[in-house]
């Protein structure tokens, strides 16, 4: 795993010469521009709603008057610390969320900027096919469901698991690794299914090979770190760098031309 770790962070340092070579800017700024946009709106909304309805569940639960009551400080500093937890809880669920939306409106353009990219390396031309296109946005949304859906339940497990001594320190790093994983699934899925790889054969190599997923949604995360200039670059360049990764892992035997997956 590993290796397949290594392999898709150095695709991103690939990915960046290729972009410079191919001149492929305007594919990056266009869905990064809106990503951004989406992002910083939905952020917004975030801080103004999430707080709005922690107060209005302290209200109707007759927590805060309970409180109020009691005149008690170290219960305050407590609200403020468990409002804090409660809010970063949410905040995760919104950024999973959003990234499944996201992928959702932009499935269309990130499937063209993934071909486009593999014809590049290839040397050879895909050409457009509406119908095919169709079921790439059936599949995309399909697959952001299923995923968000399996996320949900493995965060919360991750969740229960915190309150456990010893093993709630280590479950910040599981539930980064699953956002991760998650994160890279929905990269790598362009270049499986132009591969021939049906859903359920998408699903089974993507993990067996998790190092290709984490690898990626690591670097894609970590971008988001860099305000504005991460925001614009982390979609396109997760994207290319995904069909850079899984190219070399196809060339290199772990999938044939068929798309058959070799055990």
């Amino acid at each position: 795993m590993l290796k397949e770790i290594i392999t898709s962070v150095q695709a991103y340092y690939h990915t960046h010469r290729f972009i410079i070579k191919h001149r492929l800017w305007k594919w990056i700024l266009i869905p990064g521009l809106i990503y951004s946009i989406l992002f910083c709106a939905g952020i917004y909304l975030f801080i103004v709603s999430s707080n709005s309805a922690i107060e209005l569940m302290l209200l109707k639960t007759g927590i805060r008057e309970w409180l109020d009551k009691m005149e008690s400080s170290w219960l305050n500093y407590l609200l403020i610390f468990g409002q804090f937890i409660l809010n970063l809880i949410l905040l995760l669920f919104y950024f999973s969320l959003f990234k499944y939306l996201f992928l959702i409106i932009g499935s269309p353009l990130f499937a063209y900027l993934s071909e486009k990219t593999e014809s590049i390396i290839e040397g050879k031309e895909y050409p457009f096919n509406f119908k095919q296109l169709m079921k790439d946005i059936v599949r995309g949304i399909r697959l952001a469901l299923r995923n968000m859906l399996w996320q949900t339940v493995y965060t919360v497990s991750i969740l229960i698991l915190s309150f456990i001594p010893v093993i709630g320190w280590i479950t910040p790093l599981l539930a980064l690794l699953v956002e991760c994983y998650y994160l890279g699934f929905s990269m790598l899925d362009y270049s499986c299914e132009r591969n021939k790889l049906s859903t359920s054969q998408s699903i089974s190599f993507i993990g067996r090979h998790k190092g290709l997923a984490i690898g990626n949604g690591m670097v894609f995360y970590l971008m988001h770190f860099i305000p504005v200039l991460g925001w614009l670059l982390a979609p396109s360049y997760a994207v290319i760098a995904a069909t850079i990764s899984l190219y070399k892992a196809r060339t290199e035997g772990i999938i044939n031309v068929a798309g058959k997956i070799n055990l």
